[in-house]
């Protein structure tokens, strides 16, 4: 295994540096403009390309930012329509019929296993403390009396805390599943983006229908009223959870939500002032979550006078929101990371202002900016073709899409992968989300994505990132540990209440840093594996099976004869940039030496194993990395 690692590499790390060093799309060497690229006049230029403008390569690239790319038999559907037909065929996805899989619930919570309205049982050290004062956490009640009497309440607290955690990577499993065979790609695209634009962390939420529903309301609006998922997502029991709107009270405001809405989800920095965010607060009151569902308390909402960016009234949510959107900073922001999405990362502030006023224009629906965007020139222009960094999540659902896949497979597991290459869906880094772009790639993220497609290509014997659910060693032995401290304690050896058993019923110590095992009432070793053995008891396994390819059957399909044809047709299936012609070449006599001969045949016993090896190394370039 460590000899077929070798070689990618090797490649993979001598051409990361042209990548990383150079202007996009920074390939590190000369090139013509790819094909699908029109004139460098096009640039900033938003009307619309003619039917005479479009090509394969054009619809390629269309599907490729509209979606996740496509087989050459989808992109030539799109090329017999005409540019405004593509383009209405994938933006009014809405018109679409199709039945895709709803999620299989492992069924491992009950509405019990949600926390208080208070926010006070997120962790572990939350539900010790409730059960110190005699109540039940997690649907759970401590013993009467005993030893270890709220052992139950830690068992359940780590059931929760892991059982949460592999569901939610099954669902991202599920929601990957969807990306690829939806038929309505530009619906699971723009959910995707939407769902980084309102980050928010699953690991605080901790409770994976919460995030479901959340992203189920994202793909309601994802091409609909800007405004509808404002409003939305200030009333999404997730959100309301992350960023504490949920504990925002009249007379005990929390500026979290009111300062990022405005921040990050619609304004942007320097164009609202603290005492603005004061008053936001003020009008989010009310809101909060009761188990799954949204709730409105009317006695704790906050219904005086006040003034927010320069308006005074009786402000409630939504009437915060429309004044928001009469400022024209909130158009600016949207259409500016709506276009660093779809098209490229810089956009000139003219261009930009044009953008804007088109979504003003629209009332704030989504479908005109977006058909704009997907017809203009300068969506094809040699600025916008072909020079965006692939993110991780882009990166593996495409590449099962280009090899005609129609299930995402169980190896290399999509949630390890993804988080290995740096984006773990449901966990940004932060609320700001990921930054995207160049961010991504590193000579290590780089020989990580070449390790991802030998794993895909070559899976016997291939490391396949499968979730790893394996109990430190330190607790592999607590049952028996806790046994023996038990007769010590029925023989009345049982210790007074340590400093650190204070420290943590006083919330002061966290889940994630446990600086003691055992008191007398629980033992932490003890709960962690029975946590564990539970949550992998309950939640459904993804079976490790491997992607169903047939490369041969491919390029016989493709009518191809030659090294040459082999190296063209899976060059311009995977790549929207065109190789170098020393790239090409070395593929070529790659292929050649592969087969003995430059005549492909397809009775050979080992022609299936030489075209994965040529696919892998066209997936391992730099080019590759590009969309």
């Amino acid at each position: 295994m460590r000899d077929r690692l070798v070689m990618p590499a090797f490649l993979v790390l001598t051409l990361v540096l042209g990548l990383l060093a150079s202007s996009p799309p920074g390939l590190g060497a000369p090139r013509r403009f790819p094909e699908g690229a029109g004139p460098t006049t096009w640039k900033g230029d938003l009307s619309p390309i003619s039917t005479a403008d479009w090509n394969y390569a054009r619809a390629a690239h269309l599907l490729e930012r509209a979606g996740f790319g496509g087989t050459p038999e989808e992109i030539d559907k799109l090329v017999k329509m005409t540019p405004q037909q593509a383009v209405n065929h994938l933006v009014d996805y809405d018109t679409i019929q199709q039945q895709l899989p709803p999620y299989d619930e492992s069924g491992v919570f009950d509405v019990a296993m949600l926390p208080d309205v208070d926010n006070r049982l997120d962790s572990v050290a939350g539900a010790i403390r409730t059960s110190y004062q005699g109540k039940s956490a997690f649907g759970v009640a401590p013993n009467k009396d005993g030893i270890r009497k709220l052992q139950p309440v830690v068992d359940q607290a780590y059931y929760r805390l892991y059982a949460h955690r592999y569901e939610w990577t099954r669902a991202t499993n599920w929601w990957a599943n969807r990306m690829l065979i939806s038929q309505r790609p530009l619906e699971e695209k723009l959910t995707l983006f939407w769902s980084g634009h309102f980050a928010t962390e699953n690991e605080k939420v901790a409770d994976y229908r919460l995030m479901l529903h959340q992203i189920e309301m994202l793909r309601q609006h994802a091409n609909g009223s800007f405004r509808d998922l404002l409003i939305g997502i200030s009333k999404e029991p997730a959100m309301l959870i992350y960023l504490d709107n949920r504990i925002n009270t009249k007379g005990s405001a929390n500026e979290n939500y009111a300062r990022e809405i405005m921040e990050l989800f619609s304004l942007g920095t320097g164009n609202y002032t603290e005492a603005d965010i004061k008053e936001a607060a003020r009008a989010f009151t009310g809101w909060t979550n009761v188990g799954l569902k949204v709730a409105y308390n009317a006695d704790s909402h906050d219904d005086g006078e006040k003034v927010f960016l320069g308006e005074r009234g009786r402000f409630d949510l939504e009437q915060v929101v429309d004044v928001i959107l009469k400022q024209k900073a909130a158009a600016e922001l949207v259409t500016r990371k709506l276009y660093s999405f779809l098209v490229r990362e810089e956009i000139a502030s003219e261009l930009n202002a044009k953008l804007a006023a088109n979504l003003r224009e629209s009332k704030y629906q989504l479908k005109p900016l977006l058909k704009t965007i997907f017809l203009s020139k300068d969506f094809y222009s040699p600025a916008s073709y072909a020079t965006q960094i692939k993110s991780p999540v882009h990166l593996v659902v495409s590449t099962y899409k280009k090899l005609g896949l129609t299930e995402i497979p169980g190896a290399p597991y999509f949630p390890t992968v993804t988080t290995n290459l740096g984006q773990s869906l449901g966990n940004p880094p932060n609320v700001k989300g990921w930054d995207g772009g160049r961010s991504w790639i590193n000579p290590s993220t780089m020989l990580q994505r070449a390790n991802f497609a030998r794993q895909v290509l070559f899976p016997d014997g291939a490391p396949t990132g499968a979730e790893t659910r394996v109990i430190p060693e330190r607790y592999s032995n607590a049952i028996q540990e806790a046994e023996e401290r038990d007769k010590l304690a029925a023989m009345g050896n049982r210790s007074a209440i340590s400093s650190g058993q204070m420290q943590m019923a006083q919330g002061e110590m966290m889940t994630s840093s446990i600086k003691i095992n055992s008191t007398p009432d629980y033992d932490l070793k003890v709960g962690v594996y029975r946590g564990y053995i539970k949550a992998f008891q309950r939640v459904k396994e993804v079976p490790p099976t491997a992607a169903k390819l047939n490369l041969t059957a491919m390029a016989k399909s493709a009518g191809i004869k030659t090294a040459d044809e082999a190296v063209d047709y899976f060059s311009r299936r995977f790549l929207r940039v065109p190789l170098t012609v020393e790239a090409r070449t070395s593929l070529v006599d790659f292929v050649r030496t592969q087969w003995g001969k430059s005549q492909i045949d397809f009775e050979g016993a080992h022609l299936e194993k030489s075209l994965r090896e040529l696919v892998h190394l066209i997936m391992s370039s730099p080019e590759y990395q590009l969309s």
